[in-house]
């Protein structure tokens, strides 16, 4: 996968850690934001918005996230960063996705947001897309994650399931070795 069009081609999403910088459309309505992955699905004749479609699409992901705008053509600027998140979310969930990668998905949310946005991970589990959660929040990770995949230093440290993980595990396998940190 060399670009983004080849990554939607596959099924894959990623919902980026700077969303103001990397995610949002900042100058463009909710609408736009949610709307512009899927749009050119839904051109008519191949040159001419679906408005319709558009509206309907829009008002679908607002109501189905729970996403706090007075409407669809609300600049997203406007909204709060949970708020603008979901949008981001419903963006993708316009596509039919096969995986998910979320990169601090809940940064900088209120906790409100942040429940909303595990329930809408937990389905896309429940419906068989594979969702990847990058995290530093750690009780985070240990909250939403089926399997955790420790880093450390650009590698993989070692891998832990649900069931038997727990914070100094996951640190433990994070941090390098006294012997390590010495030499």
């Amino acid at each position: 996968i060399r670009k983004p069009s080849h990554a939607i081609a596959a099924g894959m999403m990623l919902c980026p850690e700077d969303r103001k910088a990397e995610g949002i459309i900042p100058v463009h309505s909710v609408r736009d934001n949610i709307n512009i992955s899927a749009r050119r699905k839904h051109v008519l004749g191949g040159c001419v918005i679906n408005n319709g479609w558009e509206e309907n699409n829009a008002d679908h992901h607002i109501r189905s996230l729970n996403i706090k705008t007075p409407g669809a053509e609300q600049l997203i600027m406007n909204l709060s960063g949970g708020n603008q998140q979901k949008a981001i979310l419903g963006r993708w969930l316009s596509e039919e996705m096969k995986v998910i990668l979320l990169d601090e998905p809940t940064r900088g949310i209120d906790v409100g947001a942040k429940h909303e946005i595990y329930n809408v991970i937990y389905a896309l589990a429940a419906q068989g897309v594979a969702v990847l959660f990058a995290s530093s929040d750690l009780p985070e990770v240990l909250g939403v994650a089926d399997r955790i995949v420790v880093m450390r230093e650009g590698e993989i440290a070692g891998e832990l399931l649900h069931e038997q993980a727990d914070e100094r595990q996951a640190l433990s396998l994070a941090m390098p070795k006294v012997s390590q940190a010495v030499a």
